[in-house]
């Protein structure tokens, strides 16, 4: 989204030159203050599709010398907010008229993405209106017309509020997707286990996020259960923001939540702009987002794949799967084989009938990873939905190696030597 015009502060000569002649007038004790307090060099943005009354609230910005004005001449997408806020608006000026509800749901994801004062103007003095846009975070309602002297001390106001130095941006977090070549494979039990490891022995924060609609298993197989569930984020994807999703998780340990699948049938259609919308705000607020894709081709054309730092395909050793693996891997992750690592579920060498080299062969690369069969560990987890990352096993221990290497530590966590006295 782009300012239809950006009005910088005018030249102090040229505006001598033209007020030459006129009738002087006497600074106001606000005026003044925003020279006294540096309100002379606030950023603004400028939201406002009313064209006359945003142009009348630009020309008083200009006539008290602000720094920049950017004026926007529509109400931007909720997904294009982090985008504005990255030029850093000191203040954001948003017209409520020309859409209350809409503009009340700009105003709360404007403060979720930037530390901006944020103000709004509005012909109406509904005090319901006024709480509701307080309750979003807006710290001015500018009633318009206004007033002499409103518009000086707001800004005067925002400029004791600025803050002395900007945060630094953050950076997105970490996307790891499982998919699976088959139904069947195992995805589910890895994700869900895998998202558990990661949070402990990164000790950051993680987020799972169950995409296998309308059937996912994720909060189960963790056994936990939600409120919420992917779909509500799904259906609300035109006002999901940080603080609007964080009401919709479940936490499981202190540092993973979980977003399940709903726990009954929920018949909807997502869209690639919802989920792309979901992994976008996720990333903001968390160092990890672990996502169970089930074997939803439909979501290869979403984020999830451009996106993601390591696609894991899960697959097991059976002629149907590694006939989908090498078509998957050769049609649809192509373009992103260097993000791809295989992992082979269920596996046990001594029954397969099939040698590593056909198995390379026919996944077209090594798989990276091999997950032991062990039939009664996962059986036992399941039918007590208790976590296999929870007890020792051979399972347990492949995939910690797997949550290890994806946030940077080895493989193999070091042994503590024991230090045995001589006396």
């Amino acid at each position: 989204m782009h300012p239809i015009s950006i009005r910088g502060q005018p030249n102090r000569t040229n505006a001598i030159d033209q007020r030459k002649g006129a009738k002087r007038q006497v600074k106001s004790t606000a005026t003044e203050e925003m020279e006294t307090l540096g309100a002379s060099d606030l950023s603004i943005a400028l939201i406002g599709p009313e064209v006359q009354s945003r142009t009348t609230v630009a020309n008083v910005l200009a006539g008290h010398q602000v720094g920049t004005t950017r004026e926007y001449a529509q109400y931007p997408d909720l997904d294009e907010v982090p985008l504005l806020m990255e030029q850093n608006p000191d203040v954001v000026i948003v017209d409520l008229d020309s859409n209350p509800e809409y503009a009340l749901d700009l105003v709360e994801s404007i403060c979720v993405h930037g530390a901006a004062t944020v103000m709004v103007y509005s012909t109406q003095t509904d005090s319901n209106l006024m709480i509701r846009c307080m309750r979003a975070g807006a710290r001015e309602y500018l009633t318009y017309p206004f007033a002499p002297g409103t518009m000086a001390e707001a800004l005067v106001r925002a400029s004791v509020r600025r803050p002395t130095s900007r945060p630094e941006k953050k950076v997105a977090g970490k996307l790891l997707v499982f998919f699976g070549a088959k139904g069947g494979s195992g995805v589910t039990t890895l994700a869900s286990n895998f998202a558990v490891l990661l949070a402990r022995e990164s000790g950051k924060n993680t987020l799972l996020i169950d995409l296998d609609l309308p059937l996912g298993d994720a909060a189960l197989t963790l056994g936990i259960t939600a409120e919420y569930s992917t779909v509500d984020a799904l259906q609300n994807a035109n006002r999901l923001d940080s603080n609007f999703l964080s009401k919709l998780l479940r936490k499981y340990s202190p540092s993973l939540s979980v977003l399940g699948s709903p726990g009954r049938f929920a018949k909807m259609e997502t869209s690639k702009e919802a989920i792309d919308r979901l992994i976008s705000v996720a990333r903001q607020d968390f160092d990890y987002v672990v996502v169970d894709s089930g074997s939803r081709l439909d979501l290869t054309s979403t984020a999830l794949f451009e996106e993601a730092a390591t696609l894991y395909l899960v697959t097991q050793v059976s002629i149907p799967e590694l006939r989908n693996s090498n078509r998957l891997i050769s049609e649809f992750f192509a373009g992103e084989i260097s993000k791809v690592e295989v992992v082979l579920n269920r596996y046990a060498p001594s029954l397969l009938g099939v040698d590593e080299e056909h198995i390379t062969k026919a996944l077209t690369k090594p798989a990276r990873w091999k997950i032991p069969d062990d039939h009664a560990t996962a059986l036992r987890t399941q039918n007590t939905a208790t976590p296999l990352a929870l007890s020792d096993s051979q399972i347990s221990r492949m995939i910690c190696r797997m949550a290890r290497a994806a946030c940077g530590l080895p493989e193999t966590a070091e042994k503590r030597k024991r230090i045995i006295g001589l006396f």
